[in-house]
C-alpha cells in the first residue's frame, strides 16, 4: 500500500468517526428540543413552579439561574484576570508557579459533584451561609474560576512579544503596557471564555445541589431590598436553579405534568446554552475583525 492511498483511507476513517459523533450529538439536541420547544410558552417561562398540580412553569428557576451566574461572574472574573495577568506576564518559572498551574490543572478536572460537596462543607456548614445563592456563587467560582484563569492566561500569551516591546519603547510602564496594549488585542479571546464559561455555569446542577438549595421560595417582584427575605435580589435565600429544577423534577416530581413540565424545561436549558456559545463565537470573530483592521 503506498503513502497516498494509506493516507486518503486514514483520512476517511478520521472523517467517518467525526461524523458519528456529530450525529450522535445533533440528534440528542433535536430529540430535547422536539420534545421540548412544543411545551414552551410565556406562561411557562413566567409562572413559578407548582409541586402536585399542573400547568406550572419555570419563571422562578429561570430568574434564579441568571442571577446566580451574574454573582458568580462577578466573583470570578476579576479574580481570574488577576491570576491570568500575573501567570502570563509577571510569574518567573519556578517551583512556585509550577504549583499554581498544578493546581490549576487539578481543579479544573475535579468532578463537580465534588465542588459541591466541598461547598457544602466549608460555605453551607462552617461559613454559616447555609443553601444560599451567595453559597453556590462561591461554589461555582471554584468550580469555573481555573478555566476562566487558563483562559485568560492563554489569551495573554497569543499577543506577540512584539507589541509588548513597542508598548515598552513607547515609554510606557510594565502595568501600562499590559492594560493599554495586550489586555485590549486578548480581549476576544478571554470574553469567548468568559460567555462559555457562563454557559457551563447555567447548566450546572450537582454542584448547587449541595450549595444553592433545592427549593424555590416566592418571590416579590415589586420588592427589591436585597435584606428582604422575599426580595429576589437576596442573596441569603435559596435559589433552585433551571438545572436543579429538571433533575428533581425527574427524580422526585409530584405533578401531574412532570414529564412535560422536565421536557420544556431542558429544552429552556439547551437553547440557553446553545445560544451562550453562539454569544462567544459572534463576539469573539466581531472583536477581532474590530481590532485587526484598526
Amino acid at each position: 500500500m503506498n503513502a497516498k492511498k494509506a493516507d486518503k483511507i486514514a483520512t476517511g476513517v478520521l472523517y467517518t468517526i467525526a461524523g458519528i459523533i456529530i450525529a450522535i450529538l445533533a440528534s440528542l439536541i433535536l430529540y430535547i428540543l422536539v420534545r421540548g420547544v412544543p411545551h414552551i410558552s410565556i406562561d411557562f417561562l413566567t409562572k413559578p413552579s407548582k409541586s402536585f398540580q399542573a400547568g406550572g412553569g419555570i419563571g422562578i428557576q429561570l430568574f434564579n439561574s441568571f442571577y446566580l451566574l451574574i454573582i458568580t461572574m462577578l466573583i470570578s472574573i476579576p479574580i481570574s484576570l488577576g491570576a491570568g495577568i500575573y501567570l502570563s506576564e509577571y510569574a518567573r518559572k519556578n517551583w512556585f508557579t509550577n504549583v499554581v498551574r498544578t493546581s490549576i490543572e487539578v481543579l479544573s478536572s475535579l468532578p463537580s459533584v465534588v465542588v459541591g460537596l466541598f461547598g457544602f462543607l466549608v460555605f453551607v456548614i462552617q461559613a454559616g451561609l447555609g443553601f444560599s445563592i451567595i453559597s453556590g456563587a462561591l461554589a461555582l467560582t471554584f468550580f469555573n474560576l481555573p478555566l476562566l484563569t487558563r483562559n485568560v492566561e492563554e489569551s495573554l500569551k497569543t499577543v506577540h512579544f512584539t507589541q509588548r516591546e513597542a508598548g515598552l519603547a513607547l515609554g510606557l510602564s510594565r502595568w501600562e503596557t499590559v492594560t493599554r496594549v495586550v489586555i485590549p488585542e486578548a480581549l476576544p479571546g478571554i470574553l469567548t471564555g468568559v460567555i462559555l464559561g457562563a454557559g457551563r455555569i447555567f447548566g450546572e446542577a450537582a454542584a448547587l445541589i449541595y450549595t444553592a438549595g433545592q427549593s424555590a421560595p416566592a418571590l416579590d417582584f415589586s420588592n427589591w431590598n436585597p435584606l428582604s427575605i422575599t426580595s429576589p435580589l437576596n442573596i441569603f435565600r435559596q435559589a433552585e436553579t433551571l438545572a436543579v429544577h429538571i433533575w428533581k423534577v425527574n427524580s422526585e416530581g409530584n405533578m401531574p405534568d412532570g414529564a412535560q413540565v422536565s421536557a420544556g424545561a431542558s429544552a429552556v436549558l439547551i437553547i440557553a446554552v446553545l445560544l451562550f456559545n453562539f454569544l462567544a463565537r459572534f463576539i469573539g470573530k466581531r472583536l477581532h475583525k474590530k481590532i485587526t483592521s484598526a
